[in-house]
């Protein structure tokens, strides 16, 4: 099949993937109001929250529950917490569907699905008696079920991209899980923010491809390098960042003023004492509650020292690569939102020092990462070399099934 040439698709197969990405990024901008409110354990137990489907009312009723014993109740945090674990379950059943669409006509393509799915959902209740080991040997299985499938197959229905963006939700539930039993583990926070972008660069590079409006330039195979550069430091950074929320770094040069002394200084001084072998210590084990941060002062702004550094290079990169779009008269629109979206990032990652990180802005910064990240997928999906299908005859050709 051509690059460009339409994938056949049932027929809401495009509406559903643009429903799961506007799930996504509502998912993720709350998991984000949920880490930066401090309420990522109002919830010790997975994945019930004091052994409750939806949140206790009152303090009295977790009296006698082991949950109990690890944290006290605090309410107005703890329906945070269960809330994003109901989105997040909505978009796996959205997920599910997709994949279930999109290999419906693959020899053995529903089995493979609801075989991982049973796998995985049948190591839940072993998981809250205690039976870890079980638990999580049926959600490697499920999890090996999907990517087997997934490198067997072509992606001329998308059946690829839906079983890889399925295996990362059950990857995502395994992170979120890992989050509260693992007491805020750094490396674990910071993979579930990393796991909920693939889920979303998925989603939105499936949606475009569905609704195929393609951009034909001659231009497409140099600037799709170009974009996927631009994606890999946009990851980088979103990675940084992640590492700095789960390291409760944010402040670690200062704030709360508008003096240079935090920014662009840090501590006031240009390059303030500093150790990033201890900051950038991903492993440090089991059992140490990492909520409100473990690191020294000198950790800490070793990890926003770099996070600067490095939002200085992805600035500029994509800054650069908005100006070579801006070039190209049919990529203006893109080429505009590119660049500034990057300078809207910069100015809300500027106000979260000077303002000591307000939830608003701190959230509003999340969401400028995520929509970076649908700029840049964008184009990835929609670009097209001129002869990539001999034209543009594909793109009237019949190609979505009544199913």
């Amino acid at each position: 099949m051509s690059l460009s040439a339409r994938p056949v698709l049932h027929r809401n197969f495009h509406r559903l993937a643009w429903f799961a990405l506007i799930m996504t990024a509502s998912t993720i901008m709350f998991g984000s109001f949920v880490r930066l409110s401090d309420a990522g354990l109002s919830c010790p137990d997975w994945p019930t929250c004091y052994g409750r489907v939806t949140w206790p009312q009152h303090a009295a009723d977790v009296i006698g529950h082991e949950a109990a014993k690890i944290r006290p109740l605090e309410t107005h945090k703890a329906w945070r917490e269960q809330v994003h674990r109901f989105l997040a379950g909505a978009l796996g059943i959205e997920i599910l569907t997709l994949a279930l669409l999109a290999t419906r006509r693959r020899r053995w393509g529903s089995t493979a699905v609801i075989t991982a799915c049973v796998l995985v959902a049948t190591g839940i209740p072993l998981y809250m008696m205690g039976m870890h080991v079980p638990a999580s040997i049926l959600a490697i299985i499920g999890e090996a079920i999907l990517l087997i499938a997934a490198l067997r197959w072509t992606n001329i229905d998308l059946a690829r991209a839906a079983l890889l963006t399925l295996a990362v939700v059950i990857f995502q539930a395994l992170l979120g899980m890992w989050t509260v039993t693992w007491l805020l583990k750094p490396i674990v926070v910071m993979g579930h923010l990393l796991g909920g972008m693939l889920m979303f660069g998925l989603l939105v590079w499936m949606a475009w491809r569905a609704t195929h409006m393609p951009i034909t330039l001659a231009e497409a195979p140099k600037l799709k390098w170009l974009i996927r550069a631009g994606v890999a430091v946009l990851v980088a950074q979103i990675a940084l960042g992640g590492w700095v929320s789960a390291n409760y770094a944010a402040l670690a040069c200062g704030g709360g003023s508008a003096s240079l002394d935090n920014f662009p200084r840090c501590v006031s001084q240009w390059w303030p004492p500093h150790d990033f072998k201890e900051g950038f210590t991903l492993w440090r084990g089991i059992g140490v509650d990492y909520e409100g941060g473990v690191l020294d002062g000198a950790s800490r702004i070793a990890i926003q020292m770099a996070h600067r550094l490095m939002a200085i290079v992805v600035a500029v990169y994509l800054l650069w690569l908005s100006v070579r779009l801006f070039r190209l008269p049919s990529m203006r629109g893109w080429a505009s939102a590119l660049g500034l979206l990057v300078v809207l990032q910069i100015s809300l990652g500027i106000l979260n020092v000077k303002l000591a990180v307000p939830l608003e802005v701190a959230v509003a910064h999340s969401g400028g990462a995520v929509a970076l990240l649908f700029v840049l997928v964008t184009l990835l999906a929609r670009l097209r070399a001129p002869d990539a299908d001999g034209g543009k005859a594909s793109a009237a050709s019949p190609a979505v099934q009544a199913g």
